[in-house]
């Protein structure tokens, strides 16, 4: 009588002399195989979330030591009812999909705040958002839930503090939501129990490091955990259209905390960034999928929460009644917004053998190009110089428009003399001492306008067509001109 039929994993025949073990399955005639899912073994490192298939006294990622973890985990074998889900989910674009009238944006309470989200909250969406302790990311999400909350359901969930805490904030701060619901729980499987329950609008997760599945047996806050939580939490807003708000903690370096594949997995990553004892608060989108990328909102931070700041540059520019030496107004463009901006240089003789270069908002490696620029094309010899550089309002900007902002403000703290018109000033240095334009370059001229500014230096091919009345333009091709008509008297 014929046996069972048997099947090699390592191919047919290999069962018979080979000296490995293989894997086996027991074939009944006439009866489907049905494929089993098989359990194994993994290691996981809690600093960076690489794994191992054995463990081993050091990352081979990280490069730290005892630091792997044994997790159990289950690998499914993909069967022929699988392979058919992508299919069903599939749409061409033909068929009205990213129709603007299905995805209508929701208002957060706050003009600022919604610039930063590329215009409102997106429904299933998922955004991560990033900042220091204490900056205020538990006020701006349960101000956002109580603006919200005035006709949808909203979940604030939070994992550190009690529902008696949230309301004292929320009652501190004046906020009410009648559908509001606050949850203090860090189990995850519990809250989008709820979820799916009550189907909110938004749901926010307050921090996802004090989230924990019941399926995964490490601990909350590893590498593991973070990964496996917000892809359930990813899971559940593609499924449902719920959108999903996630507080995440930073390092001492100021990035998100856990394995960076958290930041690939969400639609929008947002920063919340303040200058030391400053009350002003800047929301900037690092990554965003339905907006611009390094857009900002600006806020205050005051007692009654955050107030949005309706004319940022404001925060940016001076309060001296007369002209200084070293100071410059330029125009610069961070996200999809121009900015007037103070920036501020002071050069010293170094009383040190290496003169010393600090640079606050700008690159420092740019700053000693520009110097070179300086020292070769205009006769301006700072070598022997210690030289200062600061943005007003802390600020940090990447663009290469600060270039000649930068060259005049340097040129005018070695000379002494302060800028006789107070112009505005933007534009580009190349290396052969030329000033190159930058983009943007009448949106730029509106914001100064708007401001009251009269004079401007701007590159020569930045010049508009039909020049805007009442602005003095200087335009100019060289940084020797940019000097002169900064010194010049008008």
């Amino acid at each position: 009588m014929r046996g069972p039929d048997h099947t090699c994993l390592a191919g047919v025949g290999a069962l018979r002399g080979c000296p490995k073990r293989h894997e086996t399955r027991v074939q009944t005639p006439g009866v489907a195989f049905t494929p089993v899912a098989r359990t194994q073994s993994l290691y996981v490192c809690r600093a960076c979330g690489g794994e191992a298939l054995k463990w081993q006294g050091q990352c081979a990622r990280c490069r730290e030591w005892d630091s792997l973890e044994a997790v159990t985990g289950v690998t499914a074998v993909r069967g022929a009812r699988e392979r058919g889900t992508a299919a069903a989910a599939s749409a061409g674009l033909g068929d009205g999909v990213g129709d603007p009238a299905a995805a209508a944006r929701l208002s957060l309470g706050m003009a600022e705040i919604d610039r930063a989200f590329g215009g409102g909250l997106v429904a299933g969406s998922v955004t991560l958002l990033g900042g220091e302790p204490g900056i205020g990311k538990s006020t701006l999400l349960l101000q956002v839930a109580s603006a919200l909350a005035a006709g949808r359901v909203i979940v604030y969930a939070s994992g550190e503090e009690s529902v008696p805490q949230i309301g004292l904030r929320a009652r501190r701060l004046d906020l009410s939501g009648a559908q509001l619901l606050l949850v203090s729980d860090s189990s995850l499987d519990a809250i989008l129990a709820l979820a799916v329950e009550r189907q909110p609008t938004l749901l926010v997760i307050d921090s996802i490091q004090a989230m924990q599945l019941a399926a995964n047996d490490s601990s909350p806050g590893s590498p593991l955990q973070l990964r496996d939580c917000t892809a359930a939490l990813v899971r559940h807003a593609k499924s449902s259209g719920c959108a999903v708000i996630i507080v995440g903690h930073v390092t001492k370096d100021g990035s998100i905390a856990g394995p960076k594949l958290l930041e690939h997995l969400v639609d929008t990553v947002l920063y919340f960034e303040s200058d030391a004892g400053s009350r002003y608060r800047m929301l900037r989108a690092t990554k965003n999928r339905f907006g611009l990328v390094n857009e900002l909102g600006f806020s205050a931070m005051s007692a009654g929460g955050l107030k949005e700041v309706r004319n940022p540059s404001a925060i940016f520019l001076s309060r001296q009644p007369q002209p200084v030496p070293g100071s410059v107004v330029m125009v610069a463009r961070d996200g999809g917004r121009p900015l007037l901006i103070e920036v501020q240089a002071l050069v010293d003789r170094s009383r040190f053998g290496t003169p010393r270069r600090v640079a606050q908002g700008v690159d420092v490696n740019r700053v000693s190009m520009l110097l070179a620029i300086m020292s070769r094309h205009a006769d301006l010899p700072l070598a022997d110089y210690d030289v200062f550089v600061n943005l007003v309002g802390g600020i940090a900007i990447a663009e290469t428009s600060t270039d000649l902002p930068l060259a005049l403000a340097l040129a005018s703290s070695l000379r002494g003399r302060a800028l006789p018109a107070s112009p505005v000033v933007f534009g580009e240095l190349g290396l052969t001492g030329e000033v190159r334009p930058v983009a943007h370059g009448e949106e730029r001229l509106r914001e100064l306008m708007k401001l009251g500014y009269r004079h401007v230096i701007l590159p020569r091919d930045n010049l508009p067509r039909s020049p805007p009345a009442g602005v003095a333009l200087h335009p100019v091709a060289s940084l020797g001109e940019a000097l002169a008509a900064a010194f010049t008297e008008s």
